[in-house]
């Protein structure tokens, strides 16, 4: 090592930068061990862990035994939680579901910290890291699919615990009168030595973005008698805090349901961390009583003892806390305010939750589903309509994400409410909410295409913008009569969705759609005749493959409605 006699006569004069440098890059080379075994296990199990994530959920019970598994697995829960947070966005997981896999995932990271203790410092594996190192590298150039993942994972965990060794190694042992330790002394013996503490470990958690590699470098510390007992369990305090910023910046891209599923996760974790400094040194005296030996004079206790704190703590705050998911839930509704319906988009308010009582009941739920997934659909056609008429390249390009994004969302909600529908399909029903059944999966069919056909619409006007293509006055004006009657059509679906089924009167739906027909009509023959005046052609291809896009769109409307009054018109 690099500590020279002259430092070991010195430690008042602190770490070098050379020191530093060699314990950063030791954190550095764990942190990626880490990572390459996390990615290389959700690589060779990850469509597994989705599968198990979306369908274990079903109360919050087994929400918790979800996190805890997947955690275990993958080491990481931070891609517990970023998962969660996706599968909230989506709409295909409720706030409650949720916070049952956020507190399983506190639970599950804990095991990090035995692994560490029993395998990095009791048998410090590190030298036999190397030798399975070496026998699995030539399996990286040969293996293909899961086998190169699991081959990935394996050489994850060698270097975790190389990474371990090394960080060891590079905590120096320093004396009880080194400016170091002395801090710690002075300080944790007051009143506010705790909270201090508990920053400090957040604040070091949200550096490094790991509370894993946070845990690692406190463990190594506590190893080397740089930091005392009670410091490291606040300071691991502090880390299930730090921790919480992962989930919170994953929902800063995503709707108000995600932000606020992470911030039920931010504030179990802080709950967690008032309660039991409230009761700090009372519980650390009764930890020191079940261990062998005394933590807060053996650095070898101590770490142990750490890792029996991090795990009995989150245990006892998910069994105190598990019972309040609904105030929680509450409290982060009201925390986090939504900004509109752009927010609300994409949750599943009606069959996100497990089946009804009776068929009658789920049918019933699925057809509010329906209706609202008409709605979300509908906006699709005001999106392309504000792309048509911008000239601002920001609101464009804001138009396309959406549309996209909406595209994605149409995707999933038939899939949902195809799931749902088809677990009804198992209960005993009535001949007649069999077949209103099968019209609200038809209808979710035909949704689904206008999402497609609107998406494909906006990559043909922005590859339209990119080529410089522009329409004239007469085919602008053309294409906003075309998205007004469209327009028109979904306002008359709509209805037709929110009222009964098999008792609406077609006559509205049938004129919408010989209106669009009409305007289709004319807009081609308009089209043919300035072909034969030698209009640009570029612009004139553009210009019909958006008014035929717009005729399709209206065929899928009048089926929705067709499929609502059980009839055929063809």
């Amino acid at each position: 090592m690099i500590w020279s006699a002259k430092a070991k006569g010195k430690t008042k004069r602190g770490w070098g930068i050379a020191k530093l440098l060699i314990l950063i890059g030791a954190l550095a080379f764990f942190i990626f061990g880490m990572k390459l075994m996390s990615e290389g296990l959700q690589q060779a199990a990850g469509s597994r862990l989705r599968s198990m994530l979306g369908s274990m959920t079903s109360n919050r019970f087994k929400g918790v035994l979800t996190g805890f598994g997947i955690t275990s697995i993958v080491q990481s829960s931070s891609v517990t939680t970023v998962m969660t947070v996706s599968f909230v966005n989506a709409g295909l997981m409720s706030l409650r579901q949720s916070a049952g896999v956020m507190m399983g995932a506190n639970i599950g990271t804990t095991i990090t910290a035995w692994i560490i203790v029993l395998l990095g410092f009791k048998l410090s594996i590190g030298s036999y890291a190397y030798m399975l190192l070496a026998l699995a590298a030539p399996l990286l150039f040969i293996s293909k699919g899961k086998s190169k993942a699991w081959v990935t994972a394996i050489f994850g965990f060698c270097i975790l615990f190389i990474g371990l060794g090394e960080l060891k190694d590079a905590v120096p042992s320093l004396g009880a009168d080194s400016t170091i330790v002395q801090f710690f002394i002075d300080f944790k013996d007051a009143w506010y030595g705790p909270i201090m503490f508990v920053l400090l470990g957040a604040l070091v958690t949200v550096v490094i973005q790991s509370s894993s590699a946070a845990m690692a470098l406190t463990l190594a510390m506590v190893a080397s008698g740089t930091l005392p007992f009670d410091v490291a369990c606040a300071m691991v305090l502090g880390e299930n805090i730090g921790t919480t910023i992962t989930a919170e910046l994953a929902s800063l891209i995503a709707n108000v349901h995600a932000k606020r599923s992470a911030r039920i996760h931010s504030m179990f974790n802080i709950v967690g961390v008032v309660w039991m400094l409230l009761i700090f040194h009372l519980f650390l005296n009764g930890l020191a009583a079940v261990v062998t030996g005394d933590p807060f004079e053996d650095a070898a206790v101590a770490a142990t003892a750490i890792a029996l704190f991090h795990t009995s703590f989150n245990f006892i705050n998910v069994t105190l806390l598990i019972g309040f998911v609904p105030q929680l839930v509450r409290l982060a509704e009201k925390t986090v305010k939504s900004k509109g319906e752009s927010d609300e988009e994409f949750h599943l308010d009606f069959i996100s939750g497990p089946l009804g009582s009776t068929s009658e009941l789920c049918i019933l739920e699925a057809k509010k589903e329906v209706a609202k997934f008409g709605h979300i659909t509908s906006k699709m056609n005001h999106f392309v309509d504000t792309f048509v008429n911008s000239s601002d390249r920001k609101e464009k390009n804001k138009m396309l994400r959406k549309i996209e994004k909406y595209e994605e969302i149409t995707d999933r909600v038939e899939i949902e409410i195809a799931s749902y529908l088809g677990k009804t399909a198992q209960m005993e029903m009535s001949s007649e909410a069999s077949t209103h059944m099968r019209g609200m999966l038809n209808i979710t069919t035909d949704l689904e295409r206008i999402g497609d056909i609107f998406f494909q619409m906006s990559k043909t006007l922005e590859k339209k913008d990119s080529d410089k293509v522009y329409f004239t006055p007469e085919q602008r004006n053309g294409l906003n009569s075309m998205l007004e009657i469209v327009d028109k059509a979904f306002d008359v679906m709509n209805e037709n969705l929110n009222a009964e089924y098999g008792s609406i009167s077609m006559d509205k739906a049938i004129a919408k759609e010989r209106e669009i027909d009409q305007m289709r009509d004319q807009l081609r023959e308009e089209q043919h005749r300035q072909i034969g005046t030698g209009t640009n052609i570029e612009n004139g291809m553009v210009f019909s493959n958006l008014f035929y896009s717009l005729e399709k769109v209206g065929d899928h409307i009048i089926n929705v409605s067709e499929h609502v009054a059980g009839v055929n018109l063809n």
